[in-house]
C-alpha cells in the first residue's frame, strides 16, 4: 500500500508517501509544495491545486491521509489554510484516491502511543519507524510522513472492525 500523508497550508504544504504492508513502512519520498508570499490567495490556491493533481499523478499513492484542522489562536491565519485544505481535499477526490482525515491527537497517538506527545517526540518516532537516518526537513514534511504512518496504523487496526456485541434484556 502506498499512503501520501498530507500536512495542509496555503504556503507550505508538507508531503510524504510510504509504502509498505503489516507494519513494516519505509519512506518512498517526501518535500513540499511552497506557494510565493507575494501571491494573491486566489493564485495560491490554484497553484496548490495544480502542483497537487500533479504529485497525485506522478506518486500514485492507494490512499491520502489529511490532518483536520486545528484553529490555536490566529483565526485569519487558520481560514487561508483552511481554503488550502480545502483544494486538497479536491484534488484528491478528482484524482479518485480515497482520503483519510485524522486529528492532531490521533497522530501523537498512533506514531507515539501518546496523544499529547510534543512534536519533537513523534519527529522522533516517526524518524525511527521509518529508519531514517535524520529527521526530514521542512517540518511540515515530517509531519505529512506522520499522517501517512498513522494512517497505514490505524487502517491496519482490527480495532474499528470489531463490532459491539448486542445486549440483552
Amino acid at each position: 500500500m502506498r499512503i501520501l500523508g498530507i500536512d495542509p497550508g496555503y504556503a507550505t504544504i508538507g508531503f510524504g508517501l510510504i509504502e509498505g504492508e503489516r507494519a513494516q513502512y519505509r519512506m518512498v519520498t517526501y518535500g513540499a509544495i511552497t506557494t510565493p508570499a507575494g501571491l494573491p490567495l486566489s493564485k495560491r490556491l490554484y497553484q496548490i491545486d495544480r502542483d497537487m493533481e500533479e504529485l497525485i499523478g506522478q506518486l500514485k499513492p492507494d490512499a491520502i491521509s489529511v490532518e483536520e484542522l486545528f484553529f490555536n489562536t490566529n483565526i485569519t491565519t487558520g481560514i487561508a489554510v483552511a481554503h488550502g485544505r480545502g483544494v486538497l481535499l479536491c484534488a484528491a477526490e478528482r484524482c479518485g484516491i480515497p482520503l483519510f482525515e485524522y486529528t492532531p491527537g490521533q497522530v501523537k497517538m498512533a506514531v507515539t502511543g501518546y496523544g499529547k506527545a510534543e512534536k519533537r517526540q513523534v519527529m522522533d518516532m516517526t524518524k525511527r519507524l521509518l529508519k531514517l537516518a535524520k529527521t526530514p526537513r521542512p517540518d511540515d514534511a515530517a509531519d505529512a510522513l506522520a499522517l501517512a504512518l498513522c494512517h497505514a496504523r490505524s487502517s491496519t487496526s482490527r480495532l474499528p472492525q470489531i463490532k459491539p456485541e448486542k445486549e440483552t434484556v
